[in-house]
């Protein structure tokens, strides 16, 4: 159950999105490079600045990709698998061939979607064995569409994890994402969020949305279908449980990827994003310095948090000079305000 302030947070969906993008760029330049040498480029983390031009990777790329095709998916219609696959399917293809794909994007996604292309079953394409974090990292859009029911959410939350990722543990991360970037929007106590993920992954733990995500699960070596999503939600509950134990004891002054992992994965991105804005809640300009200023996999660690802090605060949440200039903002802006309509 969502603990609720009283209202949806002002301009949640604009605030989400053009936060996930300013963290994708302030962590770009320090991806793959660890803690002393990021200090020593950028100085003190807590002044890290937008870089000039506030360029963004893959993740705001397929972030952008996700949700146009959940844009077109509901033109036609609520929010339904098959309506929801053929968009979302094309918008990878089309970002898969963009001259603009030139940011170091994930293997993984560059298999999955060169195998999108055409008309065999998305879960041919799929890649079983990746829990990368390149599926939940994108997933925000869904926890800020309006008018879906908790199952529509869940469903299409794994499925576009699915689509390039089909480990189970990327997608029970994804549906997590998306739930807490959700109960964030309509006012969850961020003292409260990880205790309500807990919850809402021990209730959904041995349930296959098979409406979703069809015979996926047969591509792995599982024996049932619940087998296969419960080993995704072990994994998710394992991180969580530790990001727990982390926040009791957590130094923001300490590299935030020792206590709760590096990033790559998707569990460990979504339990370090968390961490990074649960460390600062009321300060989202600080959420992301301390995610961007990471030894691990700084832009996707950095666009979660301000996917969360966005959501918690709204729009006002962020320096007017950075979101002037961060790349692709008309677009964030346009889809912001049709979810915050």
């Amino acid at each position: 159950m969502i603990t609720a302030r009283t209202t949806t947070t002002r301009q949640a969906a604009t605030g989400s999105l053009i936060g996930l993008a300013l963290g994708d760029a302030l962590g770009f330049p320090t991806e793959f490079s660890d803690v002393p040498s990021i200090l020593a480029k950028c100085g003190p983390w807590r002044e890290m600045e937008l870089p000039r031009p506030a360029v963004v990777t893959d993740d705001t790329q397929m972030t952008l990709a996700l949700a146009r095709g959940i844009r077109t998916a509901m033109d036609s219609g609520p929010l339904a698998p098959q309506r929801l696959v053929r968009p979302v399917r094309d918008e990878f293809v089309d970002w898969y061939h963009s001259p603009e794909n030139n940011r170091a994007p994930g293997r993984t996604c560059l298999v999955a979607c060169r195998k999108l292309e055409g008309d065999r079953p998305w879960q041919e394409a799929s890649q079983i064995g990746s829990k990368g974090c390149g599926a939940n990292m994108r997933v925000a859009p869904l926890g800020l569409v309006p008018r879906l029911d908790a199952e529509q959410r869940a469903g299409a939350a794994q499925l576009q994890a699915a689509l390039t990722h089909g480990h189970p543990t990327a997608l029970a991360a994804s549906d997590l994402t998306a739930r807490a970037v959700y109960a964030l929007a309509r006012g969850e106590d961020p003292a409260g969020l990880v205790e309500h993920l807990l919850a809402y992954a021990r209730e959904n733990r041995s349930r296959y949305h098979a409406k979703w995500l069809g015979d996926l699960w047969t591509y792995s070596q599982d024996p049932t279908p619940q087998h296969f999503i419960e080993r995704g939600w072990d994994e998710c509950i394992g991180a969580l449980t530790t990001l727990r134990s982390a926040l009791r004891t957590a130094d923001p002054e300490t590299d935030p990827c020792l206590a709760t992992g590096a990033g790559w994965i998707a569990e460990e991105a979504l339990a370090t994003g968390l961490l990074c804005f649960l460390l600062f809640p009321a300060e989202p300009v600080t959420a992301l310095r301390r995610a961007a200023c990471t030894s691990g996999d700084s832009d996707s660690i950095a666009c979660l948090a301000g996917a969360f802090a966005g959501a918690h605060l709204g729009a006002g949440a962020w320096p007017k000079e950075w979101a002037e200039r961060v790349e692709y903002r008309s677009e964030l802006l346009t889809l912001g305000a049709l979810w915050d309509a």
